[in-house]
């Protein structure tokens, strides 16, 4: 038998994206993230240079007419986030669109499940190798959390969201709408001007909807 295909295809997709200066009216303000889902800080790092990311052959997130709109927004030396890493197929896609030679580019990627960030380093380190370390932080965290761990003083250009269930794992555990709602509101305030949250949303299942 086949394997599943990772995704549901585009009539089961929504894609939602939202500028900076938009988004803030669109958000309520809600109380802090569930107990069990709010964990110790911890990471893992990788970094890569511009040539092996280009030989690894990354063009787009996984859906192409969302990466189009990506590539249009980032730029290299850009801070970005993927607010739902799973198995790491948008984090390289962002990390390939801000790596340069300079290293200033920073990927900060973050998933509830701890399956997900080993998932991601895994993955990054087979498609770009793990002899440096920097341009991309992972942390197994809420995303509702990620004011913690991106600083302070570095704009974020985008930041992206993949709303469903781990592609392989769990499908009990998915994302949420409240502690989704509260990482809208976060993204919302670590937006740079002219930046974007982009939001995939799988509705072929009941968390999607």
């Amino acid at each position: 038998m086949p394997p599943p295909p990772l995704h549901p295809p585009l009539s089961l997709r929504l894609h939602l994206l939202l500028r900076s200066q938009t988004l803030t009216p669109l958000l309520r303000r809600g109380s802090s993230c569930d107990a069990p889902l709010c964990r110790t800080r911890r990471h893992f790092s990788v970094r890569a240079s511009a040539a092996q990311l280009a030989a690894a052959g990354v063009a787009t997130a996984q859906q192409p007419e969302l990466g189009w709109v990506w590539r249009n927004i980032v730029q290299k030396g850009d801070t970005v986030v993927d607010a739902t890493c799973g198995n790491g197929n948008d984090t390289l896609a962002l990390l390939k669109m801000v790596a340069d030679e300079t290293g200033r580019g920073r990927v900060y990627g973050m998933d509830i499940q701890d399956s997900a960030i080993e998932s991601t380093s895994s993955f990054l380190k087979m498609a770009v190798g793990d002899e440096h370390q920097g341009l991309v932080k992972l942390f197994p965290i809420c995303h509702s959390r990620m004011e913690e761990i991106v600083p302070k003083d570095a704009p974020v250009r985008l930041v992206g969201f993949n709303l469903s269930y781990l592609p392989g794992g769990d499908k009990t555990v998915i994302t949420v709408p409240r502690t989704t709602d509260l990482a809208f509101q976060a993204a919302s305030r670590i937006l740079s001007s002219g930046g974007i949250v982009s939001v995939l949303v799988y509705i072929g299942h009941p968390g999607g909807r």
